[in-house]
């Protein structure tokens, strides 16, 4: 079978802490899989090694069958393929929304003007932020500021979309509307690998869902297996105070 990514005994440390232990999974093309497990397990550390934001120490990575962690491919390319958005919104906060949303696409695909703004007016209409394109991040509310991150990473047209804890900064009756969008780019094709301590969302949506603890993936399967009939004490324990 040909997977759309492939991670093969990824290691990674800092200094003298190893933060992932030889991690290996695939996914494949349309799948969302979520990686669940306590701060510090090695979830964020294992997504900014996909998006090439940390090179690896050890192990491989493949994109397509191509192995991006090889020290002589260009990481900008595999960037605009593999889409990635953090907790933190990191938007401009003295350009307008739309403005921080344009500014990529037109630096890098160099679109027209016209083209550049049909296309991202698209985005915003698609996730129901049409008429907040021309507001200031600080004029909108902490969810729409990071549906706005998320169009951002869109508008890019990555073919993998990487989240990182995405609705742990939002205050909780905003969580919904960015799960909501989780869902919809679900719904629309896209593979999505999502760092997340939201179970219920993980539970429903996941095709696939990997327990990381310490570095390692201590279980994997599809989240009826995963939360109803965990193979291992450590997993059960995790659920047990989570759930």
């Amino acid at each position: 079978m040909s997977y759309k990514l492939q991670l093969i005994d990824v290691a990674k440390s800092f200094g003298a802490t190893q933060v992932c232990k030889g991690i290996s999974f695939n996914v494949q093309k349309g799948e969302l899989v979520c990686l669940i497990g306590a701060s510090g397990s090695g979830k964020s550390t294992l997504l900014r090694c996909i998006n090439l934001l940390e090179e690896v120490d050890g192990g491989r990575i493949l994109l397509d069958g191509q192995d991006i962690t090889d020290p002589d491919i260009d990481p900008q390319p595999i960037r605009r393929r593999i889409g990635i958005v953090f907790q933190s919104f990191n938007l401009f906060p003295h350009m307008n929304v739309m403005e921080n949303v344009m500014l990529a696409p037109r630096r890098v695909h160099k679109p027209s003007k016209a083209d550049l703004l049909a296309q991202t007016t698209a985005l915003f209409e698609r996730f129901g932020l049409a008429d907040r394109m021309q507001h200031y991040p600080d004029q909108l509310s902490g969810g729409q500021q990071q549906r706005v991150a998320i169009i951002r990473a869109l508008a890019m047209r990555p073919e993998i979309m990487l989240f990182d804890e995405v609705t742990s900064a939002l205050d909780p009756e905003l969580v919904a509307e960015v799960l909501d969008v989780l869902l919809k780019l679900k719904s629309e094709g896209m593979t999505i690998v999502l760092a997340t301590h939201e179970m219920g969302f993980a539970r429903e949506a996941a095709d696939k869902i990997c327990f990381l603890d310490q570095g390692v993936i201590v279980e994997s399967g599809p989240p009826e297996q995963i939360f109803n009939n965990p193979k291992q004490a450590r997993t059960r324990e995790f659920l047990s105070r989570v759930m």
